[in-house]
């Protein structure tokens, strides 16, 4: 169980970073349709499968790179999912045996990862409507997060020296969890409306940005046929994207409080080994978002902006239940 699911947490990653890439690559429609890809199990590449995706798909032209990252990651996907179900099934049957084995997380994770799949079909289906693509990307985060607490879980260790002074910051170490996930909620949301460059310039945007601000249009989804590229005008992305450097802003400040205040009460190393890895994660996070802007949002730049995002909100998760967990 414990080997499944320390797998599965790889599959889970490797299925946000490929999903990272092709999003950045603006392959999310390079299969029109779902589950296949033009009609067909795999990317067509005959001359006769090619004929028949035209006539299929008229308006779609098929483009090799780009359907075959779709089809890559809805692959790694397909496979995640039949790995969650076995360790819903193994869990059941420990359950029989082992009163005390997790099992309701488990069931969790499958009827999450159910949702997910329906969420990856709407994401095609409706053109990459930008609600649907930022629950995705939020349901993927949610999928690793709740695998690695449940890798924690049936985890047999303890806690070095137990630090019981730290339990007293569980609330606060919990609130900035979830500000971690509202900032990557707003990172999803960038980048589902193709907000990323709407400012190049740092620390500031560009011009009279304070005077062209419109948050109302920026948390809204415009009507269009298809979301490739964005449908909503300049004003509404840099609003989104400015919104988006302050939840940075106010991401690290609660972070950085949060280790301030844990490192000065830890006593162990063990507690002092994970403030540094939340630390050192956010520093580097922080890095890499300043880096799409100066650099104009290179590819290996825009993916590892998101590896490192998601594990800066495993390393809270892993920081959240050893503060809870008792000695």
């Amino acid at each position: 169980m414990r080997l499944l699911v320390k797998f599965t947490v790889l599959v889970a990653f490797c299925v946000i970073i490929l999903g990272a890439y092709t999003r950045l690559t603006d392959a999310g429609l390079g299969c029109p349709d779902w589950p296949g890809c033009y009609g067909f199990v795999g990317v067509p590449k005959t001359t006769e499968q090619l004929n028949q995706a035209q006539l299929r798909f008229p308006d779609n032209p098929v483009e090799h790179h780009k359907a075959r990252n779709e089809m890559v990651h809805r692959y790694l996907a397909g496979s995640l999912g039949l790995l969650i179900a076995a360790i819903a099934v193994v869990a059941i049957k420990r359950r029989t045996k082992q009163p005390n084995s997790p099992l309701k997380l488990p069931i969790l994770l499958l009827g999450l990862v159910i949702f997910q799949a329906a969420l990856g079909m709407w994401t095609v289906t409706m053109n990459l409507q930008p609600l649907i693509v930022m629950g995705h990307l939020l349901g993927g985060f949610a999928t690793l997060s709740l695998l690695f607490l449940l890798a924690l879980r049936i985890q047999p260790y303890r806690l070095a020296g137990g630090d019981p002074l730290l339990r007293r910051y569980r609330s606060f170490a919990l609130i900035a969890l979830f500000v971690v996930l509202a900032q990557i909620a707003l990172g999803g949301w960038v980048a589902a409306n193709y907000a990323a460059l709407a400012c190049t310039e740092f620390p500031f945007c560009e011009g009279n940005w304070w005077q062209r601000l419109d948050v109302a249009g920026a948390f809204s989804v415009p009507a269009a046929d298809n979301y490739l590229y964005g449908a909503h005008d300049y004003d509404d992305r840099m609003t989104m994207h400015i919104a988006h450097r302050i939840g940075a802003i106010i991401t690290s400040i609660v972070v950085l409080a949060l280790l301030i205040k844990c490192w000065r009460q830890a006593v162990s190393n063990f507690f002092r080994r994970n403030l540094l890895i939340v630390g050192l994660l956010l520093l580097v996070q922080v890095a890499l978002g300043i880096s799409n802007v100066w650099f104009s949002l290179p590819l290996p730049v825009a993916v590892a902006h998101n590896a490192v995002g998601v594990l800066l909100l495993i390393s809270l998760v892993a920081l959240n239940y050893n503060i809870a967990r008792k000695a």
